[in-house]
């Protein structure tokens, strides 16, 4: 059974960070390209960073380079967000999704799973 849940959001004043989590109790992660995704009020859901099943290739999107990483623990079937730097403008839900796609991918409707979102707020 598919569940994929995120772990790690809160409350932070900009230029601070955040380390998110996503883990799935009913699958082993390093099977899937997993992605990381964030939807603001009123604005659509947009993708964030991406990593391949091996953890060899990473995807960012512009808005994040060089200040969120992504990672997996394999030990632990998590995948994570390293987020520095914060600015109020990457205030979002944070959803994690996995992909059964052959390459790591940027599009969202090519994820088929996701989780619940956990809420990110930067305060200026």
């Amino acid at each position: 059974q598919v569940q994929l849940v995120e772990s790690g959001g809160g409350l932070v004043q900009a230029g601070g960070s955040l380390s998110l989590s996503c883990a799935d109790s009913g699958r082993t992660l390093r099977n899937y390209n997993t992605g990381w995704f964030r939807q603001a009020p009123g604005k659509e859901r947009e993708f964030v960073a991406a990593i391949s099943r091996t953890g060899r290739t990473t995807s960012y999107s512009d808005s994040v380079k060089g200040r969120f990483t992504i990672s997996r623990d394999n030990a632990k079937n998590t995948v994570s967000l390293q987020m520095n730097r914060l600015k109020p403008e990457d205030t979002a839900v944070y959803y994690c999704a996995t992909s059964r796609g052959v390459v790591v991918t940027t599009t969202r409707e090519e994820y088929d799973y996701w989780g619940q979102g956990t809420q990110v707020t930067v305060s200026s």
